[in-house]
This record gives structure tokens, C-alpha cells and sequence, in this order.
């Protein structure tokens, strides 16, 4: 079989992510033990927590240099030696920025085989299933209530606008620059969007959400939580997804108000991840396919094509050039 190219991590940076962290080299296809499958990989999903991974232990064991960088994929099974799946089955897998993959198939689940296969790293996948947990079960929304949303073009921020606008709510994008804001408004319903670099984010949030801020679904953390957390409303909540603000800077920001504002306001502040609630990912997948069909919830991908773009295709993510969810195709 072929070689198996790969992205390494050369060296953990200290500050921005450069090209020059990352080096690609040829490692070799593995062979499957028993239980185990080969994985040809098909989609890279690009998350801002690929670049969290590189500061420390998370909900994951942190990066080493010289490591395969680290990353979930849509792959699919060349080889098997476990009952549970068979060659051509597509599964989601930690498979690393690389080629093929050898896994035990204990971790793996067998998905559809939904056309675009891309959704199933999109709506579909851990983006969709995090915007709806995060959203419904940490947000818990009521019809009527003003839903800010950080991060609102990217990835799982679609989605969030897109289902609080499905459960009657008013809801407000935070977005980096006139044209997505435009977009937010235009292509998926926002009732308002704020521009975090017009350089008045407070007055402009204020104006946008005169009435306070109910829910607020954060993906940034920094300052633009701490704009939130000063507007929030007595017994708001904070769904915390992550802080993609914090991950590519030396110097990150902390928020004031804690914990000061959550006291007085009585805030409830939630961390997760999308794997708390996989009993209920069947439930979640029946609601976005039938809001996806119905034209309720609208879909946007940012495909890239190749291995060699993944380290661009991720500094290009955190430095948000993306709308909707970026992935690298590998493979057809």
C-alpha cells in the first residue's frame, strides 16, 4: 500500500501559530490487530481546539512536539478485524492529521452514509450536536429571549443563531467585520450582528440588545465575554463552549466581573463538551435533519483541499477567515 503522509507538530509555539510549527513527513500504514480497523481518512474537521491541545491537557492529553498533529476526522474502514465494522463503513475518528490510521474499533461508531458526506463533520457532527446541546441544554432558551451568540459565523455559532431563532428567541451575532455581520442578517436570520472590530463592541452589543442578554453561548471568552457578562440579565445563562481568543495569544485576557457579576446577577456559568450528552445524539440528530430539511436550518461549509493546507487551513481558522465549519478534504 502507499506510504502514509502526515502533519507533525515540529515544535509547541510560544505565541501565534506559524507555518514553521509544523512539518509534513511519510510514516507507514499500519496493519490492524484483532479489534481493531484501518482508516482511510477522507475529511479533517478544523476546531479551534486543535490549537488549545498545544498548551496543555485538556479534556485530551496535551501535544508534544514531534507528535502527528492531533485532529478528528471523517474516515473510512479499509481493514477490519473486529465484528463491528466492515470495509467501506465511514466512522468519526481521532485519527491525526494523516492519511490512514490504525484504531480500535471499540471507540468507533459506524455513521450514515449521508449525502454530502461533508455534513457528517458539519450539522451533522460535532459542530451541529455542540450548537444544540450547548445551546438547549445549557442555554435553556425560552421563546422570547435575547440569545448572543460570540464566534456567530463560524462553525458551531451558525448553528447556535440558527436553532435560538428556531425556538422563538431573538438572537444576536458577534462576528469579525461588516461583511459576515451583513451575512448573519441577510443569509440566516440574525436579528442583529455586531462587528467585535468596529471598536465600540459595548455600545454596539448595548444597541443591538437594549433589552439585556438572556442567553449567552460563548466561543471566545476575553473581552467580548466580559462585554457579555456586564450586559447579562438577573438569572441569565452562560453556555461556556470554548475561547478561541485565548488559545493563539501569550498574553490572554480574563474577564472582570467574575465573580463578582455572577453573584449579583445570580449567572449560571456552564462548561461542556459535546460528549456529555452522547445518550441523547440520536434525539439531537432527528430535530437537525428535520430543521435542515424543512429549510429551517441552513448549512455552510469551507472545504480546502489537501493534506499540505491543513497547518494554513488552521491558522487561517483562528485568525477567522472562515464562515461556517472548515475542514480539509484528504481523500475522495
Amino acid at each position: 500500500m502507499t506510504a502514509n503522509r502526515q502533519i507533525v507538530l515540529a515544535d509547541l509555539p510560544k505565541g501565534k501559530l506559524e507555518p514553521t510549527h509544523f512539518r509534513q513527513t511519510e510514516g507507514t500504514v499500519g496493519s490492524p490487530g484483532e479489534g481493531e480497523v484501518l482508516l482511510k481518512v477522507l475529511y479533517v474537521s478544523l476546531d479551534a481546539a486543535n490549537r488549545a491541545w498545544m498548551q496543555g491537557a485538556t479534556y485530551r492529553s496535551a501535544l508534544q512536539a514531534g507528535d502527528v498533529m492531533a485532529g478528528g476526522a471523517l474516515a473510512e474502514v479499509v481493514e477490519s478485524k473486529a465484528d463491528s465494522l466492515k470495509p467501506g463503513d465511514l466512522v468519526f475518528a481521532d485519527t491525526g492529521w494523516q492519511e490512514y490510521a490504525v484504531l480500535p474499533a471499540k471507540h468507533l461508531a459506524k455513521l450514515p452514509r449521508i449525502e454530502p458526506l461533508t455534513n457528517l463533520l458539519s450539522v451533522y457532527g460535532v459542530a451541529g450536536l455542540t450548537a444544540y446541546f450547548g445551546l438547549l441544554e445549557c442555554g435553556l432558551p425560552k421563546a422570547g429571549e435575547t440569545v448572543v451568540v460570540s464566534a456567530a459565523a463560524g462553525s458551531v455559532g451558525l448553528f447556535v443563531g440558527q436553532i435560538a431563532r428556531i425556538k422563538g428567541c431573538r438572537v444576536v451575532g458577534i462576528a469579525g467585520g461588516a461583511a459576515k455581520c451583513q451575512m448573519l442578517k441577510d443569509e440566516f436570520g440574525f436579528d442583529e450582528a455586531v462587528d467585535y472590530k468596529g471598536g465600540n463592541l459595548f455600545k454596539d452589543l448595548k444597541k443591538a440588545a437594549p433589552g439585556g442578554i438572556d442567553v449567552y453561548f460563548d466561543n471566545t471568552g476575553g473581552e467580548i465575554l466580559e462585554a457579555c457578562l456586564f450586559q447579562m440579565n438577573v438569572h441569565g445563562r452562560i453556555a461556556c463552549c470554548g475561547a478561541v481568543s485565548q488559545y493563539d495569544s501569550a498574553a490572554p485576557f480574563g474577564p472582570r466581573g467574575v465573580p463578582g457579576l455572577i453573584v449579583t446577577k445570580r449567572l449560571v456559568m456552564r462548561g461542556f463538551i459535546v460528549s456529555d450528552f452522547a445518550e441523547r445524539n440520536d434525539q439531537a440528530m432527528a430535530d437537525l435533519q428535520g430543521w435542515v430539511k424543512s429549510g429551517q436550518l441552513k448549512v455552510q461549509e469551507d472545504v480546502l483541499e489537501g493534506l499540505e493546507s491543513l497547518p494554513g487551513a488552521l491558522i487561517g481558522l483562528l485568525a477567522g477567515e472562515n464562515v461556517g465549519k472548515r475542514m480539509v478534504k484528504v481523500a475522495g
